[in-house]
């Protein structure tokens, strides 16, 4: 998976007056990228994107072998999964930011926002800038192709169509 925020519309030192500019760069152990569906319609699966990379670019593998194939990501035609940002908005006050872009999945994009959270700025204990955020959305799996799915005994469907990706990161300042 690759995702690219651009630049935001309003600048960041606007409304976060921590926020330096610069170039950051992911610092891998205190970030996450994740999903979640409904399976069986009674619970959820979650599933991690082991490893990626921000600049802001990640690239993970697929969660397992069925995942990877065409009922889902399709990963042979398809490696990444990108996400373009078109607008950033946030409150200082309250750190809470929306970010809207496209994400492209399976080669089909579709437009969609991000709701966040933005954790802050500091400098760790070795003279590091770090700054953190959290966001998600949710999307219906159908509207990017992934249209797989399995009936079960109890009348329901294996996995639900909306899909919740939620992105977990800290970054660095590249000095």
């Amino acid at each position: 998976m690759v995702a690219v925020l651009g630049p935001p519309m309003t600048t960041a030192t606007e409304i976060y007056p921590d926020y330096v500019a610069g170039t950051w760069k992911l610092d891998p152990p205190h970030s996450e990228v994740s999903f979640s569906v409904k399976h069986l319609m009674i619970s959820k699966v979650r599933g991690t994107f082991d490893s990626f990379d921000v600049t802001i670019t990640s690239a993970p593998d697929a969660r397992d072998a069925h995942l990877r194939t065409s009922d889902f990501f399709q990963a042979d035609e398809h490696p990444t999964m990108t996400f373009n940002s078109t607008s950033f908005d946030g409150d200082a006050a309250n750190g809470k930011f929306t970010v809207a872009g496209n994400l492209t999945l399976r080669g089909i994009t579709r437009e969609v926002t991000l709701l966040g959270e933005f954790g802050g700025v500091v400098t760790d204990g070795y003279g590091n800038t770090k700054a953190g955020a959290t966001a998600t959305t949710t999307i219906n799996r159908r509207d990017f192709g992934v249209a797989w799915n399995a009936a079960i005994e109890a009348g329901s469907m294996t996995l639900g169509d909306e899909v919740t990706i939620t992105v977990d990161i800290q970054v660095v300042l590249d000095k």
